[in-house]
């Protein structure tokens, strides 16, 4: 396996190394059994063996078979190639594959092509956020509406329920364990997971204290909780990356525990609204650390859930984009430095920013009344142009930025 670009710069902090043995030894990112898993990469590289997809043993040596190239494949910042060997050492064939953010995988001829993801016509086809405003407008949709429509061209409606209902207990499992997992983030910073001491510290002010700001420390600590769970290689939801994976379930969690009890419909609007959007960044700009920066991660994660968060508290899907924009907006020009190529300075407290911003995006747009300069589709075409012209330093590479700091003494 060649890894080049940001998929080698911070492939070590970013555990690229151990996902790419655990998932030829047949795991599946939605499955996989996280207790498992360490144990299962250590064995592979302590008896030098390979057990692909569980029934192909072959020889592996990490150090000869995982190799690191600092420079870019021509089509994307993140690229890998995965060759085969014959028992002499020819190589009888290789693929390049193209990691395009969020989760979404490319090989060479899709992104030379274009990659289709799917043949299926949906309902209200649209490319961008005048399309979609214009489509559901024409239909008398609600945007979350018109979405789970087109869904229904892929899935049942019981399918549909039964994922949304799973992603909400996938995020709520992964806050459990990080409000109640201790210590030290691995990685060589010595971080220390903020989220059990803040719940702590939360619960036990909770009788004595009357502070109108300490709605902020709980959205923090839901934050903080997802973030630190994923920096530990825990199971997450990409939203829309790994990196940005703690915004939107704390701002799901605000509502939830603070506004009113998520019911199934207003958890299929949300992910159906902020989906929209954030396939919206995808289409049209990149949701990719490594080609936009954080903007595309973090900035990205914000304005989807300030859109969702918008959707549930009754906007119209006119202030919906609004919300989606103003996220957007003050999150322009962010870069992605992660100290040591790990996923938690800065990369924790800035999701906790993003949830934020979110939730102040739409309590603007809610509250606005005036009509807006900039549209959603003008702040997602620049996003895309700022990331373009960013120095490659801090597009996750760890090659500039606060990951050139010497920290001593830490203050995280």
């Amino acid at each position: 396996m060649d890894l080049y670009g940001s998929l080698s710069l911070t492939g070590i902090g970013h555990h690229t190394d151990r996902a790419s043995i655990l998932g030829l030894l047949g795991n599946r990112p939605d499955t996989i059994k996280i207790s498992s898993a360490n144990a299962e990469m250590r064995k592979a590289i302590d008896e030098g063996k390979l057990n692909i997809a569980g029934d192909h043993l072959i020889d592996f040596n990490y150090d000869n078979d995982i190799l690191f190239h600092t420079e870019n494949l021509p089509l994307h910042e993140n690229g890998m190639t995965i060759s085969a060997f014959d028992a002499s050492g020819e190589r009888i064939g290789f693929e390049t594959y193209y990691s395009i953010g969020g989760g979404f995988i490319a090989t060479e001829y899709e992104l030379q092509h274009g990659k289709s993801t799917s043949d299926v016509e949906v309902e209200f086809p649209f490319g961008s956020a005048e399309e979609m405003l214009n489509k559901a407008e024409d239909n008398g949709l609600s945007l979350g509406g018109m979405v789970l429509r087109n869904e229904l061209a892929f899935k049942s409606q019981e399918e549909i329920d039964a994922k949304a209902e799973q992603i909400w207990k996938v995020m709520s499992l992964c806050m459990e364990r990080g409000f109640e997992t201790e210590g030290i983030l691995d990685g060589g910073l010595n971080v220390t997971r903020r989220a059990p001491n803040l719940l702590k510290k939360l619960e036990a002010n909770a009788a004595v204290e009357n502070d109108p700001m300490e709605i902020m420390d709980w959205i923090n600590l839901f934050a903080f909780a997802v973030s630190e769970e994923n920096a530990a290689g825990g199971q997450v939801v990409t939203s829309p990356t790994n990196g940005a994976a703690g915004v939107i379930p704390a701002v799901l969690m605000y509502y939830h525990r603070f506004i009113k009890e998520l019911d199934l419909k207003q958890l299929k609007d949300f992910i159906a609204v902020s989906g929209a959007i954030g396939i919206l960044y995808k289409t049209n700009a990149s949701i990719s650390g490594a080609e936009v920066g954080c903007q595309g991660e973090v900035g990205v994660s914000s304005s989807m859930a300030a859109a969702g968060l918008t959707a549930l508290r009754g906007g119209s899907n006119e202030q919906i984009c609004i919300a989606a924009e103003i996220a957007m907006e003050h999150s322009l020009g962010m870069t992605c430095d992660p100290i040591g190529g790990l996923v938690q300075v800065p990369c924790i407290e800035r999701n906790a920013m993003g949830a934020m911003k979110a939730i102040n995006a739409s309590r603007m747009a809610l509250k606005r009344s005036s009509k807006c300069l900039i549209s959603l589709d003008n702040v997602i075409e620049t996003m895309y142009q700022t990331g373009k012209d960013m120095n490659r330093k801090y597009r996750e590479t760890s090659l500039g930025g606060l990951a050139m700091i010497h920290l001593a003494p830490p203050c995280e």
